[in-house]
């Protein structure tokens, strides 16, 4: 498959199908590229509904262009822990990143997540996130707050020190379920109170009866699968069990028996 940076023509291409309502799947196919690049390319650039592809052709250069300016001639990619390939784990993490936007974070808070998610223990110091991003430390401080508000990360206290450390890990997924769940119970609460003001036998009163019905049985199921699923969060890698038994081993337990 070819590499290198989209070309205006590919980008025109991905515009059409869109406008053709093709998957990213078949619109790279096309391109011959792979999925994830045209994913990645149209979550930062609009979404399937905003992309416009003379306006995405100019912002990649735009960046491309203050990216040059800003690395050093005798720059070198921050080595990878554990073999990774710098250029891999960049490119997922544009894809997280878009992904995270188009799912409604702004684009800063999606590389603080993204940058917290990426991390091998889950943890992070906001002079690592500002570090890290090269953005100010109101910008990290700004992201942090709208994400633990929305139970995806909590801050902890460094041990030994007066510094805050902001995590995700495993549990927050499980905390951030439930507290959407909570969210949907207020707002079909909410729903039933239209329901006395405007008259209960009303056309409005009806359909708000309704949707707070809908949202009390999302809660419900989101709230039991959470509690089923949980441990899910906290399996490990596999490994194969260390005394498992050679073939010639059951062949001699055989024959004792």
């Amino acid at each position: 498959m070819p590499g290198g940076r989209l070309t205006r023509q590919e980008r025109q291409q991905i515009a059409l199908g869109l406008a053709d309502d093709l998957s990213y799947a078949e619109i790279a196919r096309r391109l011959d590229r792979p999925t994830s690049t045209v994913t990645r390319e149209v979550l930062r650039n609009g979404g399937p509904t905003g992309y416009r592809a003379e306006v995405a052709h100019r912002a990649t250069e735009r960046r491309a262009h203050r990216s040059r300016q800003a690395a050093p001639r005798d720059a070198q990619p921050a080595p990878q822990a554990h073999g990774r390939d710098a250029a891999a784990v960049a490119d997922f993490e544009e894809s997280l990143i878009g992904v995270l936007m188009a799912s409604g974070l702004s684009k800063m808070t999606a590389r603080v997540l993204t940058c917290i998610f990426t991390t091998d223990d889950g943890s992070v110091t906001a002079a690592h996130l500002v570090q890290r991003l090269q953005v100010s430390p109101a910008s990290v401080s700004k992201a942090i707050t709208f994400l633990e508000g929305q139970g995806l990360v909590r801050r902890e206290r460094a041990e030994g020190g007066r510094r805050e450390r902001y995590v995700a890990d495993n549990d927050v997924w499980y905390q951030s379920t439930i507290a959407s769940a909570r969210a949907n119970d207020q707002l079909a609460a909410t729903a039933r109170e239209g329901v006395v003001v405007l008259g209960a036998d009303t056309p409005a009163a009806v359909r708000l009866e309704n949707i707070a019905r809908f949202l009390d049985f999302i809660s419900e199921s989101m709230i039991r699968a959470a509690e089923q699923a949980r441990e899910v969060l906290h399996t490990g890698p596999a490994t194969p069990p260390s005394d498992a038994a050679t073939p010639g081993d059951a062949e001699v337990g055989d024959r004792d028996r």
